[in-house]
């Protein structure tokens, strides 16, 4: 069988003709069917697409001291930085408090054990 190979602009046209099949309501395997291509390439179409546009993300929740969502892709890409930068301390925020709660736990047992062998 003799595979083709799609130009980047056809995969955009197939993905944006899929999405609105998609929004009628029709399956996976229909979408796929009606494009041409089988399920496995549709699916790696869909995984391999690009991030959407800064300007279609969501905002943040209100009350966060964070940038309104850019309207151009070059302020999206400093947006985004700061989410990853916000996302990364978060993450040590909880690592933190994770270290510390395994260590009140420790001392809890140690305090239990104590108390058993008197």
């Amino acid at each position: 069988m003799m595979k083709k190979r799609h130009s980047p602009d056809e995969i955009a046209a197939k993905l944006r003709q899929a999405e609105a099949w998609s929004a009628q309501g029709k399956l996976h395997g229909d979408i796929a069917k009606g494009l041409g291509v089988s399920l496995m390439t549709y699916h790696r179409w869909r995984k391999a697409r690009p991030e959407p546009d800064a300007a279609a993300l969501p905002p943040p929740p209100a009350g966060r001291k964070m940038a309104a969502v850019p309207a151009t892709p070059a302020d999206g890409a400093a947006y985004i930085a700061e989410l990853r930068l916000e996302n990364s301390r978060l993450r040590r925020l909880v690592t933190d408090l994770l270290l510390e709660k395994v260590q009140l736990e420790e001392v809890l047992q140690e305090g239990t054990a104590r108390r058993r062998r008197t």
